[in-house]
């Protein structure tokens, strides 16, 4: 069977012709060489240009990334080497490398070195540790040198092609090659090494439309691949994916198994020759570079084939090597015995199981953890999870295991044809009620996805038809007690209730309808608006990952967010849940490179949640004492969620979340309380004020005018004081008022308050202090008199330091009485003002003569003063109020 591959192109540009390309390791980064003379850097996850370097005016044949010094080397027909840094885009060094065009450049994988190869018939090896000298040349070919290639195993030795027909292995320290390979008709355009040590093997491509697989210890040819029409011009064995990878000047690139060699796929993209091909072993990406621009393709999912067991045991697979390892107690056991952090990835001790018979693209434990699958190529193999000895095997596109039974699983053979089996034995076969089975899903019941439009659920033990659900779920996850399943679709998920006894009793009457199923077998509880990319549950509460790297749980359809997970570029997620283990709290996600992280997750808080959206308080309250305090705050915050905030009150920890819900709910004392143990320390920091300030706000609603002092007091709040003194009448605390903002620096506060109060000197020299002379003269003008010669004899000092002729225009109303009208008057007015003060200190106007009073605010008391020829004389002072 052959391998399926989900194939999607990443990036599609058209430029110039691309003689080279290279995948950056770790970004999202495709390097092109263009026939311009130019070297292009595209993301191919937001298809964006994120460099161009303008490297000769001559075409650049080969550019190569040097990750670890953040460069690129590219060559050119210039006869040149450059290399540049891509990041600051500084040009590190340029210099002529060869005397003819310069074929292909190969950076060694540990060691400063890089190779070149060219037509004038030569390998030179260049040390950037040494000025980029040429410590080595490497002569033997009679022909142009097409390519070199460093041997993965070991690195001390690297292979060439040449239009000589021949591919010669050398090694470092020798200018002489070690043997020579040949059995190409035509000149070998390209070459690779097996990218794992398990195989002695050499890839080729040459003129004569073959790609060859070589044998570098016996020298012979393993088998030669036939199929493109023309010139093979780049050839390699794919670092993660079993594939042979073949591009030609017929315009198609060309996938091979690398076990089988069987033909996988042919890919045409209409843009003519297909001149060079990169891969990494980090991605299943595939880079093409043609006459017309640059493709990036993805071959498959880049997700990690693991599986986790519920006692913590891991099975991963990397190419064909199994793996184990166990996760159970390593999260508790960090430094001095503390736990690891959340998110921390956990140091791991893996130990070989051996090498699987196929290229596994799926591994999944059975209920017990007893057995695991392996499944790829069209094939499924099971084995014991221990040691990894063969149970059973055979043919199938998909496989799926039953949540109960040993050996209880199915598989699809065809689009038409499933396959039960009960203790590794068949027990039956269905044809399943759809047009097209696509994919299987296991679980409590058996799920077969019927194309874009349903799936169907049928019972394991009697293959009877159950229910049909119309939505097309990416994949189906079960709960433990089997009475949950959610449907995760592309955009969307949806948990249903199952009915188990309704179904059984039915399937035990014969009352299934070959059509409709089993009548209220699934209910709909609720959806989760949601990209669910993996998930577990644990008892009636799902934790998943999504598409935008958020781990989040949803208990009754309600959603928590647990923690933002790194994400790659394009803002997707990198992570997928490999399980949760109730021992240890502990939910345990697993990255694309097998590293695994793991977060704490209560139990016991996951099961209060669950009993509070059933409404079982009894059982919440029950639970809450077997919960930490450092969890209730979290608890706390999802019962305000729920709308319980009379409860999150009494369980929260947290003194701030327990002074805004005392706020909430109009407990002015509980949040006074809480205001009053602040220790002394952060009496006076920004978070303390505001909580002030708050809880100033909410007393004053209530009319609460002492606690509204206080708090306003306590914030330092003057302008609150103000408002509330000015509207109660509290002359007293106006005063108080002026003197606390003058202290304080809060001149416009004090201003006001010493005006409101009548305390006009003070506001004199308030306004003196802040040298604001010229408003101190002006308000001396009409309210103090007897003080504007002195404020103006300083106002003509300061601004004689400025302009001495402005100074001099000023004009003093004592030797200046022509000037200043009725000066003297406004005196006589100043004296019956201030006596009037003075007699009204004590108790202030009396808001009974409000009627009275507030004509007076309109009287003109100079021509007042001047019609009676004299000042009248002062008010009596007002009865003190009983």
């Amino acid at each position: 069977m052959p391998i399926r591959l989900d194939i999607k192109k990443k990036l599609s540009v058209s430029s110039e012709r691309v003689k080279s390309v290279d995948i950056h390791p770790t970004e999202s980064w495709a390097l092109a060489a263009l026939y311009s003379g130019n070297v292009t850097i595209w993301d191919y996850e937001s298809g964006s240009n994120v460099k161009t370097f303008e490297v000769s005016e001559l075409p650049v044949r080969c550019a190569k990334f040097i990750t670890r010094k953040q460069w690129f080397v590219a060559s050119s027909d210039d006869m040149r080497i450059r290399v540049y840094n891509y990041n600051t885009m500084e040009k590190v060094r340029d210099f002529e490398a060869h005397s003819d065009y310069i074929r292909y450049v190969e950076v060694h994988p540990t060691l400063p070195y890089f190779l070149t190869s060219s037509d004038d018939m030569t390998i030179k090896c260049w040390d950037w540790d040494r000025n980029f000298d040429c410590t080595q040349l490497f002569e033997g070919h009679a022909h142009y040198v097409m390519m070199v290639k460093f041997n993965p195993k070991d690195a001390n030795t690297f292979a060439s092609a040449s239009l000589d027909r021949s591919i010669k292995v050398w090694g470092l320290g020798s200018p002489l090659p070690h043997y020579t390979l040949e059995g190409h008709e035509r000149g070998v355009n390209c070459i690779d090494y097996y990218p794992s040590g398990d195989k002695p093997y050499i890839l080729s491509g040459a003129d004569d439309r073959t790609v060859k697989i070589w044998d570098y210890q016996t020298k012979s040819i393993v088998h030669s691949l036939e199929g493109h029409s023309h010139n093979v011009c780049s050839v390699l064995f794919h670092p993660k994916l079993p594939l042979i990878c073949s591009a030609s000047e017929d315009g198609t690139v060309r996938l091979w198994q690398s076990t089988t060699y069987r033909a996988e796929t042919t890919l045409n993209y209409g843009m003519e020759r297909a001149w060079a091909l990169a891969a990494t072993r980090e991605t299943t990406k595939l880079a093409v570079g043609f006459d017309e621009g640059c493709v990036v393709v993805e071959l498959g999912s880049d997700d990690a084939v693991v599986s986790m067991d519920g006692t913590g045991k891991v099975v991963w697979a990397r190419n064909n090597e199994i793996q184990t390892a166990t996760v159970r107690g390593i999260a508790s056991a960090g430094a001095d015995g503390e736990e690891l952090p959340d998110g921390e990835r956990l140091p791991v001790v893996p130990r070989d199981l051996g090498a699987c018979e196929l290229y596994p693209q799926s591994i999944k434990h059975n209920c017990n953890g007893r057995f695991v699958a392996v499944c790829g190529d069209g094939e499924f193999i099971i084995y014991t999870a221990q040691a990894l000895r063969n149970k059973a095997f055979g043919q199938a596109i998909d496989f799926v295991w039953s949540a109960s039974g040993t050996g209880d699983y199915a598989i699809r053979e065809s689009a038409t044809r499933v396959k039960f089996f009960k203790n590794f034995k068949e027990s039956r076969a269905i044809k399943p009620a759809a047009a097209s089975a696509d994919g299987l899903f296991g679980g409590q019941l058996l799920g077969v996805k019927a194309g874009d439009s349903a799936v169907l659920f049928y019972d394991w033990d009697s293959g009877e038809f159950v229910r049909k659900i119309d939505v097309a779920p990416k994949e189906v996850y079960w709960s433990d007690s089997g009475n949950l399943v959610l449907l995760a679709c592309e955009n969307s998920a949806y948990v249903l209730s199952y009915n188990a006894a309704t179904t059984a009793s039915a399937i035990a009457m014969g009352q299934v309808d070959a059509e409709d199923g089993v009548d209220g077998s699934f209910d709909l509880m609720y959806e989760i608006s949601d990209t669910i990319t993996s998930g577990e549950w644990v008892g009636d509460c799902f934790i998943y990952c999504n598409a935008s790297g958020r781990l989040e749980y949803s208990v009754g359809g309600k959603i928590q967010t647990l923690v933002h997970l790194d994400t790659n570029s394009s803002g997707s997620t990198m992570h997928s849940v490999l399980g949760y283990l109730a021992k240890e709290d502990r939910v345990y996600l697993v990255d694309k490179n097998l590293n695994i992280v793991s977060y704490k997750v209560m139990l016991a808080v996951l099961q209060y949640q669950t009993a509070v959206m059933r409404g079982d308080f009894d059982a919440a309250n029950e639970l809450l004492a077997t919960i930490p305090e450092s969890e209730y705050t979290t608890i706390a915050r999802f019962l305000e969620a729920q709308g319980f905030k009379e409860e999150a009150l009494q369980v929260t920890t947290d003194d701030d979340h327990k002074f805004d819900l005392a706020l909430e709910l109009g407990k002015i004392d509980v949040a006074h309380a809480l205001m009053e143990q602040t220790p002394e320390e952060e009496k006076k920091s920004i978070d303390t004020m505001a909580k002030w300030k708050k809880l100033s706000d909410a007393a004053l609603k209530i009319s609460d005018f002492d606690l509204t002092e206080a708090c306003s007091l306590a914030s330092d709040d003057f302008p609150g004081l103000l408002l509330l003194y000015s509207a109660v009448g509290n002359f007293e605390g106006i005063e108080k008022l002026a003197v606390m903002a003058k202290e304080k620096g809060k001149t416009n506060i004090a201003f006001l308050s010493f005006l409101l109060t009548g305390n006009v000197e003070e506001c004199a020299d308030l306004l003196i202090a802040t040298n604001r002379l010229p408003e101190a003269a002006f308000f001396a003008r009409t309210y103090l008199p007897s003080r504007v010669g002195d404020i103006v004899s300083l106002w003509k000092d300061d601004l004689s330091k400025v302009s001495e002729t402005a100074a001099k225009a000023l004009a003093d109303p004592a030797g200046n009485p022509d000037l200043f009208p009725d000066f003297d008057v406004a005196a006589q007015v100043e004296q019956m003002f201030l006596s009037q003060r003075e007699a009204t200190k004590a108790t202030g106007i009396p808001s009974t003569q409000y009627p009275t009073a507030k004509d007076d605010l309109n009287l003109d008391l100079i021509a007042l003063v001047k019609s009676q020829g004299g000042p009248p004389a002062a008010p009596a002072a007002p009865p003190a109020p009983p």
